[in-house]
Order: C-alpha cells, then structure tokens, then sequence
C-alpha cells in the first residue's frame, strides 16, 4: 500500500495529479474548521429554509390530495349522471319502441278496415251495376217482348177478332 501512495505522490509531482497527505498542506483543517463554522451558525438558517420548504411541500400535497378528492368527487358526480342519462336512454328508446309498435298496430288495423271498406263498396258497386244490368236485359226483354207480340199479333189479329177483344176487355173493367 505504500508503494501506491507512493506512486501516486510521485505521479501527482510529475503530471499535475496526485493524492497529498500532509494535513497542513492540503489545508484539511481549514475545511474542517470551515464547515463546523457553516454547521453550526447555518443550522437555523438552514433548519427555517428547510422547514419552510417541507411546509410548502406539505401545503403542495394537502393541496393535490384535495384536488384529487375534488376530482374523484366530480368523477363519481359525472358517472352517477352518465348512469342516469343512460338509463333515460335506454327508457326514451324502450319507448319509442313500444310508441312504434302502437303505431304500427293502429296502421295495420286502420289498413285492415280500409280493405274492408273497399271490399265494402266493390261488392255494392257490383251489386248496383248487376242490378243495372238484370234491370237493362229486362227492359230489352220487355220491349223485344212487346215488338214480338205486336208482331204477332197484327199478324194473327183481323179486324174483327180486335174488336171483339177490345169488347171482352172492356166488359171485364166495367164489370170490377
């Protein structure tokens, strides 16, 4: 070990660097005396920097800690109203749902009578234009009747079996 103190006081001579033990030439005592001064007159100063730094550290965390309570309150406040907005959601919804399906029921019925009633008025309409047809092919059997008969009968009927008709038929009303 000697020979390292050794060779590094020689290195330290030579290069600029080395490792010197005399106490009075490095003036160790100086240090020593310099830093007992600073301890023992800087304590209070020091001792007040240090406890107003650890207050506002102190004060700093009392702050984010009510920062963070504050916040965790306004989260629970924001969930709790994001609970309930989704729970009105899914009502609104549920109801117009159930308002689409009402709505749906009342069309199909409504649609279901429209159908009726048209059926309704087909079948009268059909049953009108029928009764207009029998009543059209008994007018033209009537008159094809009458001019078939009128035919017929100036065909068949002389003078004097018309007059003898004409005599029945009156006797038949004058006797009523």
């Amino acid at each position: 070990m000697g020979n390292v103190l050794w060779l590094a006081t020689e290195a330290g001579a030579e290069e600029g660097f080395g490792l010197n033990l005399d106490i009075l030439d490095t003036n160790l005592i100086n240090l020593a005396i310099l830093i007992g001064v600073l301890l023992y007159f800087g304590r209070g100063f020091l001792g007040k920097i240090l406890s107003e730094r650890r207050a506002t550290i102190e004060q700093a965390i009392k702050e984010a800690e009510e920062r963070q309570e504050q916040a965790a309150t306004k989260l629970s406040e924001q969930q709790q109203k994001l609970t309930q907005s989704q729970a009105e959601a899914q009502q609104i919804i549920a109801n117009a749902e159930s308002r689409a399906q009402e709505v749906k029921q009342r069309m199909l019925a409504e649609a279901e009578q429209d159908v009726e009633r048209m059926k309704a008025t087909a079948s009268q309409e059909m049953d009108s234009e029928r009764d207009k047809a029998i009543a059209q092919l008994r007018s033209i059997t009537a008159s094809k009747a009458l001019a078939r008969v009128e035919s017929q009968i100036k065909e068949t009927l002389d003078e004097n079996a018309q007059q003898q008709l004409i005599d029945r038929s009156l006797g038949l009303l004058g006797g009523q």
